[in-house]
């Protein structure tokens, strides 16, 4: 006999929403590996003559992680290295078999393409490192990387030169070193919620805000001088602009609302976009830097933020909006123009951010499936392709890219309270930032002099 089994319409037309959003999701990923695969790279310990001795682990440790970070290089494990590592040039011989040839890294069982190798001198007081990088495939060619360095004969000198040397030999394969970046970011550690920074490996850790309110929103420049975000301080939330390499605030015309907030940069540094109640809803306006000359661009009746212009074409703004029902990712034309939504109205969608190149994007979703379990997505905003970059663990939000277009940053529940994290654009090397107190809303700039 044959059966008849029936299926109710809602869960049909969850199974066809499931499977709509599986199958919009194709390789949307950023190709972080060049052609041919990632080098593999081979560091050997540099030794230290003089008072360096005793900062040799930190110049060590800080080289390696550098380098590994970086996402550019298949590290080689120094469990495989030779007996004998070379410190400079000459000690490199045509034949060894214990090391001090190139042949004997570029064989098995170390198997690397490059060697990085030198050592340190204490000159008059001065720490002193002598940093090299050969092709191992090339027997008696000259280093591709031959520099000295300079640093205070301290701790943070060791680490200092560290970053340097690191940063010279990523350069040597087209990437960028995030040795002087900085992240930005919401903390309660210190009571209310203040603006915090840290260096890009999570440390360094400083609060920039101290008015014992809630600050939140935070967003840098392209070039790194210049902070906004959204203070109630004074009541009402406003807009504050913050000079990085001081810390002191700048002039900022706030217009008479319920609501100014969610401020970020134009490319060019020269606007700021916002959100603000002045009309009514929460609405995107464009202003000067110092918010003067202000004009709304959006105009719909429904709350519109987080607006963010695209870097390569910044006649283009991302931003979140719930003109179509629950919050979703937008783009329209800085002149309000050419509205076209970008997520698929599926679940709830926010926290928009381009990536350098302007054709990706980041945000957070929930999508319709998994209902209030915002992960962060990767988007191609041409093709409307993307890919899921976080899943099963935790609330995942506020995303936000690092300058060298390789790195991320983003809020995680994943421990159990809010903290920051970073990982590489394919969602490995996934590295927990913060600890003390909730740590919310990273954004990540380029370093500057302070």
């Amino acid at each position: 006999m044959k059966k008849t089994i029936l299926v109710s319409t809602p869960l049909i037309v969850a199974a066809f929403a499931l499977l709509r959003v599986l199958t919009a999701q194709t390789d949307a990923r950023i190709d972080i590996n060049k052609a041919g695969g990632k080098p593999s790279l081979a560091v050997v310990d540099f030794r230290g003559s003089g008072a360096t001795q005793q900062f040799m682990g930190a110049f060590n440790g800080t080289l390696f992680t550098d380098l590994q970070t970086s996402g550019l290089f298949k590290m080689v494990p120094k469990s495989l290295f030779p007996l004998q590592n070379p410190q400079r040039p000459e000690d490199l011989h045509p034949s060894s078999g214990r090391g001090l040839a190139l042949a004997d890294w570029a064989g098995s069982p170390v198997n690397a393409s490059h060697l990085a190798y030198g050592y340190a001198a204490d000159q008059n007081g001065t720490y002193v490192v002598y940093g090299y990088l050969n092709d191992t495939r090339t027997p008696g060619s000259q280093p591709l990387l031959f520099k000295r360095y300079f640093a205070s004969m301290d701790e943070a000198g060791a680490r200092q030169l560290a970053h340097q040397f690191a940063a010279d030999i990523i350069a040597q394969f087209g990437g960028a070193s995030l040795a002087g970046s900085k992240i930005y970011f919401v903390s309660t550690r210190t009571g209310g919620k203040e603006i915090w920074s840290m260096d890009y490996d999570g440390t360094n850790e400083k609060q920039l805000t101290f008015n014992h309110s809630i600050n939140i929103e935070p967003a840098v420049s392209l070039d790194g001088t210049r902070l906004a975000f959204t203070s109630y301080a004074r009541g009402t939330p406003h807009i504050v602009i913050m000079d990085t390499a001081t810390g002191h605030t700048l002039p900022f015309l706030n217009q008479q609302a319920s609501l100014n907030g969610s401020a970020s940069f134009s490319p060019d540094g020269q606007h700021v976009y916002y959100s603000s109640t002045a009309s009514g809803y929460a609405q995107i306006y464009v202003a000067d830097l110092d918010g003067h000359n202000y004009r709304r661009i959006s105009n719909a009746r429904a709350v519109e933020v987080e607006p963010k212009a695209n870097p390569k074409s910044p006649g283009i703004l991302a931003f979140a909006s719930g003109r179509s029902g629950p919050e979703q990712i937008f783009q329209m034309n800085v002149d309000g123009t050419d509205v076209q939504r970008l997520s698929d109205g599926t679940g709830e969608a926010s926290n928009p951010a381009w990536h350098p190149d302007g054709q990706h994007l980041l945000f957070a979703w929930t999508r319709g499936y998994a209902q209030g379990a915002f992960n962060i997505f990767l988007m191609d905003t041409a093709s409307r392709q993307y890919d899921q970059l976080t899943s099963g663990a935790g609330k995942n939000e506020n995303p936000a890219w690092a300058p060298d277009g390789r790195h991320l940053c983003f809020a995680s529940t994943r421990s159990g309270s809010s903290q920051i994290w970073s990982m590489l654009a394919d969602g490995s090397q996934l590295q927990r930032l913060t600890s003390a107190g909730q740590n919310l809303s990273p954004v990540w700039g380029k370093g500057v002099s302070q």
